[in-house]
């Protein structure tokens, strides 16, 4: 009778591809992204090893990181040896991955330009599948006070209280206020929706004497700014 071919450890293989070993070794930096899945799937399955299983998954989403990030639990879990404890594991590494890239953002403490805005707001909302509305505000320098979230939408829009924006910025001392929001379908043309609240939110501002500077929409690659394009 012939025997199932038992499922592939990291400790079983020779010392010289343990992703582990060569980590203590030579150092993370060494390690491939499919070397780095590989430690945190632990095993393969019964004709693939834990390496070239990962090899399999990133080429599903054409070797591109974030792509990965972007996948399900229900996803990962259609790969043969990828159960739900280690669909979570992928999907929780990548997520500190992601909130260390926020952190690791350079700090823009004066905002100069629109695409200083989109720099410091890219790695927070741009790659998100639903739409998020924040805030910045700044002082009579210009400086960044505080950045906020305000709502939190769908795939085509959120809702958005001009009284709690000016709240936070009578509460935070703000003489200026940027908004932004992330588009999810990768378009940076602002709706009419889009248009309308900049325009309520702007009057509104007004009469506290809190100016609005900027409307900035964001996507992964891209921004559509409403001062930049005379909108405002």
């Amino acid at each position: 009778m012939k025997h199932l071919k038992p499922s592939f450890s990291i400790k079983e293989w020779s010392e010289n591809d343990r992703p582990r070993e060569k980590l203590i070794a030579k150092g993370k930096n060494s390690l491939t992204d499919a070397e780095l899945i590989a430690i945190l799937i632990g095993s393969g399955n019964r004709n693939e090893s834990a390496v070239d299983l990962s090899k399999r998954i990133l080429a599903s989403v054409e070797h591109k990181i974030d792509a990965l990030g972007k996948m399900s639990l229900k996803q990962l879990m259609t790969f043969n040896g990828i159960g739900e404890a280690k669909a979570i594991a992928i999907i929780a590494g990548l997520e500190l991955g992601r909130r260390r890239k926020n952190e690791d953002e350079e700090v823009i403490s004066k905002i100069t330009c629109s695409k200083d805005v989109f720099h410091l707001m890219q790695p927070i909302i741009g790659d998100l599948e639903h739409e998020e509305f924040w805030v910045l505000f700044l002082n009579n320098a210009n400086r960044v006070i505080q950045k906020k979230q305000i709502s939190i939408g769908g795939k085509t829009g959120t809702m958005v209280d001009a009284r709690i924006v000016y709240r936070h910025a009578l509460e935070s001392g703000a003489t200026s206020i940027i908004l932004t929001h992330n588009h999810p379908s990768g378009i940076v043309i602002p709706s009419k929706a889009d248009h309308h609240l900049t325009q309520k939110l702007k009057n509104a501002g007004l009469t506290l004497d809190i100016k609005l500077l900027d409307h900035i929409i964001v996507t992964e690659k891209s921004y559509f700014s409403f001062a930049d394009e005379s909108v405002l």
